[in-house]
Formats: structure tokens, sequence, C-alpha cells
């Protein structure tokens, strides 16, 4: 096995994974009800750092507040400004006990714990207060994940590089639980349907006010085992047929994006490059059949101590 691409069949940590996405969900609503509201909503999402999941520092009365989910040593961490600490061993419980005890945790540091109470983009979701359904933790599986998380992070930051428009942050959003990088054309996208499960219709059509091109990672769920995607929005009409890399991307017409098992990128003689293909190629097919002005938005990958060449 490859240590840095570890195994994520998505049936043998599917319970822990729903525990850890509804954990994540609590402490990004958290960063939501504090955080000035920034576009795309970027102000809401949580980092992979090192030892795990986090918000980083969050506004609160004290000065700051971050939360963390080590899944290092397995511990809920919140931490102040001051230097003051709380922790919490993360293992099996149930949701309402996890928001619960994080509330306490902030509120014992001075903080404010104001948040929405119901998860979001999940249908039929039920209240943090209310799930009280004893959920399973499997401490090897999300120390795989975590590992997983690093080094697919770390090719998206690659990625990332090479574009001089706008481009988001990697990071996770803990509604849909998928760690993302987008780039935009620079032009205004037409109103989004909406629609989305527990999110406001608003909050969707901010998110896509501009056309996109955007990737990334899913652990999985409904049936499905851990995968990479990328669509573009608006999807031009010519998107689908485009030729993508590397061989194992499929067209998924139900969900609109293309598709990339995790488990052919972790077998795969270079995992890191067979995922940087995956994401080149359907970001050039993105920009090529929506006419984005790639001229004026692409450069060379960044590299370590060379400062950036300015455009003639």
């Amino acid at each position: 096995m490859n240590e840095r691409w570890p195994p994520l069949p998505h049936e043998a940590w599917g319970e822990t994974c729903s525990a850890l996405h509804l954990w994540c969900q609590i402490l990004g609503k958290y960063r939501l009800a504090h955080a000035p509201w920034v576009n795309h909503s970027w102000h809401a999402t949580l980092y992979v750092g090192p030892r795990g999941l986090t918000t980083g520092a969050v506004p609160d009365p004290t000065g700051a507040i971050a939360l963390t989910l080590d899944l290092h040593d397995h511990l809920l961490v919140v931490e102040a400004a001051d230097g003051r600490r709380e922790t919490m061993p993360l293992g099996p419980m149930s949701v309402a006990d996890f928001c619960a005890r994080t509330r306490e945790m902030v509120v014992a540091l001075g903080g404010g714990f104001a948040i929405h109470g119901r998860p979001s983009e999940i249908p039929d979701a039920v209240p943090f207060a209310d799930d009280r359904t004893q959920r399973p933790y499997d401490a090897r599986a999300v120390e795989y994940f975590h590992t997983a998380l690093l080094s697919i992070e770390a090719v998206f930051q690659h990625f990332r590089t090479s574009f001089l428009g706008k481009v988001s942050p990697v990071h996770l959003f803990w509604g849909s639980f998928d760690l993302a990088v987008t780039r935009f054309s620079g032009r205004r996208a037409p109103e989004h349907p909406g629609g989305i499960p527990n999110l406001p219709d608003a909050v969707t059509r901010e998110a896509y006010s501009h056309e996109v091109s955007s990737a990334g990672f899913w652990p999985g769920g409904n049936g499905m085992d851990a995968a990479f995607y990328s669509y573009a929005y608006p999807t031009p009409e010519a998107f689908a047929r485009a030729q993508v890399a590397p061989q194992a991307a499929t067209w998924n017409g139900d969900l609109g994006e293309f598709l990339l098992p995790y488990e052919a990128v972790r077998t795969a003689e270079d995992p890191a490059a067979t995922l940087l293909a995956f994401l080149e190629s359907t970001y050039a097919a993105a920009a090529e059949t929506g006419g984005w002005d790639r001229t004026a938005l692409e450069c060379a990958r960044g590299v370590p101590r060379v400062p950036r060449a300015v455009p003639a």
C-alpha cells in the first residue's frame, strides 16, 4: 500500500464518515456565525492541516477562537487567543452529545455559540440537538482519510498555482463534505436555479454568480466510493463530450460532471501525476468549450522560491 494514498472504501467506514461530516458541519456553522461574509461563502469553510481539519482563527468576543478536529490524536481542540485550551476525546457518541460538548468548550473559553441548529445540504436533516443515535468512530479509517486529504490538498495547491485569474483557496465545504478548488473566468454567470436541500437559494446563487471550473474530492456516500469530480457552471454544451485524462475518468450525466474514482488514483504508478492530469484536462475542457480567455488567465505552475514572472 502507498502509505500517502491509503484505501478509502466507503462501505468500511460509512457510518464514521457520516458522523465526521456532521461534526464538521457544527464546526463550520460556528465559523459561519462569526466570520464576516466573503464571496462564494469562502468565510465558512474548513482547512486541512497537519493534524486534521480546522476553522482557523474565528472572530469572537474573546478575540479569536479556533476549533480543530485533531484526526491524529483524535481530539476536538478549542483554542482561544489568550492561550487557553479545551479538548475532548473523539470516539463513539451521538451528534447531539458532540454539539453540546462543543458548545460547552467554546463557552468555557468566553466564546458565543449561537449556531444554526440543522445540517445543511442533507435531505430530511435531523437537528443536531435531536440526533441522539450513537455513532461509531473508526479511528484508523479517520487517520486514512486525513492522510489522503493531505496528499490531495498538496496536488490541489500545485494545480492552483498555474492560474493568474481569480481562484479559490483549497478548502473543505462542510455542507457537501468535499475538498474543492475553483477557477473563475471573470464573467458573470446566469442565475443558478438553487434547490439544494437545506441551503438558502440566495447562498447558492451568490456562490455561482460567476462562471466557474471547479474540481474537488468527495469521500463517498449513497452507494458511491470516494471520487474526484470536475464540473463547470454554466455547463458548456460540448463539455460532456470532451476527452479528459486519465482513462478511468468518466462523464456522469446525472451529476453533470466528470468523475475519477479515488481508487484509480491511489493505485496508479504516480497518484499525484494522475490526479494532476485529471485536474488540468477537465479544466482545459471547461475553458475551451466555455470560451475562456486562456492566454490571459493561465501561467506556468509555481515553483518554490521562484517569483512569478511579470506578464509582458
